[in-house]
């Protein structure tokens, strides 16, 4: 556990990036040979694109467009400083980053500009914000809690993974104020506010244990529950470390992981529920005790699914979509080798009441087109699209760009829209593509590893009444609720 203050040697690096010259037209993303639109003959396809795209070439349905890209700047402008999730909350987004984060200005999404940029490395910076706060989750073992830390094997007892907490009162210039260390680190956290507002909640998901490593034993069948005291930050502390496995998580299979711990939960407060995508095992559970949560079901795929990644509800939370990261991430799986039901979403249905609520397999869901060796593809980060009577969201695919997809038939899926680059390379792999795409008052924004920030335009009739849900804040794995019939 850190002290409440500051060790000496803190450091914070704020990187301030004036707005002018900063945009560049979505012409700007490739050379002018290579960015055009494919426009395909319906907004529902569900053929293959014919020929692969070329390095950087634009592909989209017509009713998705790219209206700005603001590639990554300085000192964030490295391939190995990977963007990756996003929170919102006003005309701010927030983009994490394998070395800190950078907050962009968003009022004008056709010309967003970055107010601040923060150095403060620790892998994967899963980010979240909660009026003048901003936490992230380092999932990298450092020499120290601090923005100047250096990386430090985990085996070092002395060595720290965990939460950081700003205080972003100032955009232009964020502050760190608070380091809390968790059991193997936290690979991504979800705010759940308190039931009083007082405080928010934030469930830790880490996992893979070793008895090599002091701060990760195994097992490891916990997450980590950190409350935050709004009025004093400085206070914050693990509270909680419930088991979700008494009994052992999935054993794993060639293919397949064990569980051992947590990748991400998402969770819907006003349901009192939430969702955990558990390396080997998907779990509903019960969150109406914020620092109890209790499993009410657990699922497993032992024929298709190889990492249970992420959730998410829909609007009513009646249905969860999971999604698989076939490969971590880092894999060409958008092919007709692996095919349709791997890497792919499960659609679950939440069926029975209160204690007996289950979770039902109805379908999965892939992407219809064929990507390239060279790009890294499967199922990632999406959110809703708050259209009203429906089961909308968009979802990004890395290097397979970004989705838009009705689940309102959970037994069948579809595709209504879709924006894509071509491969970063045509002759090898570097990791790049959507990491995050969510809609947000009106737009899709999408954190590119490689590109940075674009932002993206959905004009279609089935979506239009998503344009009537504004929110003040919005950090997707908190889930909110809108209104609907």
């Amino acid at each position: 556990m850190v002290g409440s203050t500051l060790p000496r040697g803190r450091q914070l690096r704020i990187v301030s990036v004036a707005a002018t010259g900063l945009l560049l037209a979505s012409i700007a993303v490739a050379p002018p040979g290579n960015a055009q639109t494919v426009a395909q003959a319906a907004v529902e396809s569900t053929a293959a694109v014919e020929a692969p795209l070329g390095v950087d070439e634009i592909a989209s349905s017509p009713n998705l467009k790219l209206i700005a890209n603001l590639p990554k700047q300085s000192p964030f402008n490295t391939t190995a400083a990977l963007g990756t999730d996003i929170a919102f909350q006003g005309r701010y987004a927030f983009v994490g980053n394998y070395d800190g984060f950078v907050i962009y200005d968003v009022s004008k999404p056709s010309k967003p500009t970055i107010v601040s940029q923060v150095l403060c490395p620790g892998a994967q910076n899963d980010i979240s914000v909660y009026g003048d706060l901003l936490f992230l989750s380092t999932d990298a073992s450092r020499s120290d809690d601090s923005c100047s830390s250096v990386s430090q094997s985990a085996t070092i007892k002395e060595s720290w993974e965990g939460i950081k907490v700003f205080d972003i009162k100032n955009k232009t210039s964020p502050r760190y104020v608070k380091a809390v260390e968790t059991a193997c680190g936290s690979h991504t956290h979800t705010l759940v506010p308190a039931k009083d507002k007082k405080s928010v909640y934030l469930y830790v998901s880490s996992y893979s244990p070793n008895a090599a490593l002091p701060d990760c034993q195994p097992p490891h069948d916990s997450i980590s529950i950190v409350k935050v005291p709004l009025k004093k930050p400085t206070d914050a502390a693990v509270v909680a470390t419930p088991n979700l496995f008494p009994d052992g998580g999935y054993e794993g299979r060639t293919g397949g992981s064990a569980t051992s711990g947590c990748h991400d939960i998402t969770a819907y407060p006003t349901k009192d529920l939430a969702a955990g995508a558990c390396m080997g095992d998907g779990v509903l559970l019960d969150i109406s005790k914020r620092e109890a949560p209790r499993v009410l079901h657990t699922v497993r795929d032992t024929t298709n699914f190889a990492f249970w990644h992420s959730a998410t509800f829909n609007n009513r939370g009646t249905k969860v979509v999971f999604t698989d990261e076939l490969g971590g991430g880092g894999g060409a799986t958008c092919n007709e080798a692996v095919g349709p039901e791997r890497g792919a979403n499960a659609i679950y249905d939440i069926t029975g009441r209160g204690d007996k609520r289950k979770l039902e397999f109805r379908s999965y869901y892939k992407i219809p087109r064929t990507n390239g060796d060279t790009e890294n593809c499967v199922a990632h980060n999406g959110s809703l699209i708050p259209v009203l009577g429906k089961d909308i969201m968009v979802q990004a695919w890395y290097q397979g760009g970004v989705s838009v997809w009705d689940f309102t038939n959970s037994r069948k899926p579809k595709e209504i829209g879709y924006w894509e680059r071509g491969p970063l390379s045509d002759s090898q792999l570097i990791i790049g593509g959507s990491w995050s795409a969510y809609y947000y008052n009106g737009h899709i924004y999408s954190s590119d590893i490689q590109k940075g920030l674009d932002v993206l335009e959905l004009n279609d009739w089935r979506t239009w009444t998503a344009k009537l849900a504004h929110f003040r804040e919005l950090n997707v794995q908190t889930q909110p609720s809108y209104l609907s019939w």
